[in-house]
């Protein structure tokens, strides 16, 4: 679980305008939300990695699918539209639940 965190972390700053695009345009700053959620992956998969810093380091992956959930559901509804990947996308969204079940058990 911690390569997933970190290795997701890591594309935030490889492929930018992706993540970018799927921020939802209420939000405002995409390029700060993407430069920080990146950030945040990297740091929680590290902390998986400590046995000190395990069970916060899970509580804060399970608030980071929190708080993005709603970039997956603009993500699928940009899908929609473009009829774009729209199975894999609609996939991702009850996926969102198995990753934070995942991080519940490192609590």
């Amino acid at each position: 679980m911690a390569f997933l965190y970190i290795a997701a972390g890591i594309n935030h700053f490889i492929m930018p305008r992706f993540y970018e695009s799927i921020v939802p345009p209420f939000f405002s700053h995409p390029k700060l939300i993407n430069w920080l959620s990146g950030i945040a992956e990297i740091l929680l998969g590290i902390g998986l990695l400590i046995p000190s810093l395990t069970s916060i380091s899970a509580w804060g992956i399970i608030a980071l699918l929190i708080a993005v959930y709603p970039a997956n559901i603009y993500h699928f509804k940009k899908g929609l539209r473009k009829k774009k990947m729209v199975w894999v996308l609609a996939l991702r969204l009850p996926m969102q639940f198995l990753l934070i079940w995942w991080a519940y058990l490192y609590v």
